[in-house]
């Protein structure tokens, strides 16, 4: 039992070092998780913190990010939350806001500092797992927005590169590829294996997104 205290000690310590505030009873937290708009607007209005986090990190506008509260999160986002903060585990609004295709919301803190080159856990930016996940109009949004279309994760792999070993080739990620071709990605930046684009689609008999890549000069 001892020994549980003591580890329960320890990450209580580890948390406040790495400025992670002790408040999962918070009024505005449990009001975000409860989606009480007016509750958290009158919470605001009083002064109320709207960074505020869980015990892993996650703030308020995280928190309203996950459950795509688009009412919640922008009144969080107009008294001033901070759309770049992160959790434990590197999640940040903006960064989940890409990665879950929640759009209205990315919108919002694309318009309030999001950091572009911000990257989460796998050291990837937004624009990689939207891309992997096939949110046809997120990746549009993340493109216009800037985000670097040749930016490597810690797997090896961009933005395209998800778009074609990590899909089924589909309708949306023929789509997807079709952006990236057009804004200008590098075609034939490889994985760490080397290999490129054009021969992981050709691998995964993905025939239509190979003919893209073809059409464009691919190699």
């Amino acid at each position: 039992m001892a020994g549980v205290v003591g580890k329960k000690a320890l990450l209580t310590a580890g948390l406040l070092m790495a400025g992670v505030v002790m408040a999962s009873d918070k009024p505005l937290l449990t009001a975000v998780k409860d989606g009480e708009l007016g509750r958290v607007q009158q919470l605001i209005s009083e002064g109320a913190d709207v960074n505020v986090r869980t015990l892993d990190g996650s703030s308020a506008l995280l928190l309203a990010t996950r459950a795509n509260q688009i009412d919640i999160a922008q009144a969080l986002i107009a008294a001033g939350a901070n759309v770049n903060q992160k959790n434990l585990i590197h999640d940040s609004p903006y960064l989940l806001a890409g990665a879950s295709g929640h759009n209205e919301i990315l919108q919002q803190v694309l318009a309030h500092g999001a950091d572009l080159k911000s990257t989460n856990r796998y050291g990837g930016t937004a624009l990689i797992p939207a891309c992997e996940r096939g949110h046809v109009e997120t990746v549009r949004l993340l493109i216009a927005a800037g985000v670097d279309l040749n930016h490597v994760n810690r797997l090896g792999w961009t933005c395209m590169m998800e778009a074609i070993v990590l899909s089924d080739g589909g309708a949306d990620h023929q789509h997807i590829v079709s952006q990236l071709i057009d804004a200008g990605a590098d075609l034939d930046l490889p994985d760490s294996n080397g290999v490129s684009p054009l021969q992981q689609a050709q691998k995964r008999g993905q025939n239509e997104i190979a003919l893209m890549l073809r059409n464009a000069g691919a190699h």
